[in-house]
């Protein structure tokens, strides 16, 4: 007797990113603040997402609690699936110094160190014995191969932006935030960036989550979340599953 064939369930790899029924509230004088409110989706890796909205919708909150910089007053962050609200200060800056890069709007470089120092700091600090090599390689790979020894002061912008860019990914995280990339760049110069942060995602292969206000840029991400007072208010772009 032939026995049928059971169609096997199609088997997805976990979310890279996780958000479920996240809310955040601050206390004022006059009662409580809702700056974030139920908001749930999750995003496969190698994704690219942007989140977008008007000022004050939340978005850099919602951000800030993805990659564990704050905690939320309801709700759970996975990332890749570590369970941020169980870990402590300790245990989320080594989720972050493990899984995460940053691209912040004011390049945040610190000052006393070289370009080639900014890049190396990361892998320090997790404890790679050679920093040197990659950090010199990627540095390279941005245009500023010439510009190793060059304090932030000394460097423009664009030039500044680009550092911070090779400092993000040269530990090739597994998620790359950025907050509003461009925000401090001109046109030109900003367009330049953000073409450069696309091609070191596809080489890498990280899933990006992006804040930003500039629907061109948001464009690029294959799915963009907007939100709305605190309240995601539609998901688009997102294939169906």
């Amino acid at each position: 007797m032939a026995h049928a064939t059971v169609p096997q369930a199609e088997v997805r790899p976990a979310a890279a990113l996780q958000v479920d029924s996240l809310g955040k509230r601050v206390a004022l004088p006059s009662g409580s603040l809702t700056i974030l409110d139920g908001i749930g989706f999750g995003i496969d890796a190698g994704d690219t997402v942007a989140i977008v909205g008007a000022s004050g919708s939340g978005k850099s909150t919602l951000l800030s609690l993805m990659a564990g910089l704050d905690v939320p007053s309801e709700g759970e962050v996975r990332l890749d699936g570590e369970a941020l609200s169980t870990q402590d200060e300790d245990g989320r800056a080594r989720v972050r110094g493990d899984k995460v890069g940053f691209v912040f709007q004011n390049f945040q470089l610190l000052p006393s160190l070289t370009a080639l120092e900014n890049v190396m700091l990361p892998l320090e600090l997790r404890g790679d014995r050679d920093a040197e090599s990659p950090a010199r390689r990627i540095l390279g790979t941005v245009g500023l191969g010439e510009r190793l020894g060059h304090y932030p002061r000394q460097l423009s912008g664009g030039e500044q932006q680009r550092v911070a860019l090779a400092r993000a990914f040269v530990t090739r995280p597994a998620l790359l935030f950025a907050d509003e990339p461009t925000g401090n760049l001109d046109t030109h110069t900003g367009q330049a960036v953000i073409d450069l942060l696309f091609a070191l995602n596809a080489d890498a292969g990280t899933t990006l989550v992006l804040v930003t206000h500039d629907d061109a840029l948001a464009a690029r991400c294959r799915r963009r979340l907007r939100l709305d007072s605190g309240r995601l208010v539609a998901d688009e772009g997102r294939e169906a599953r």
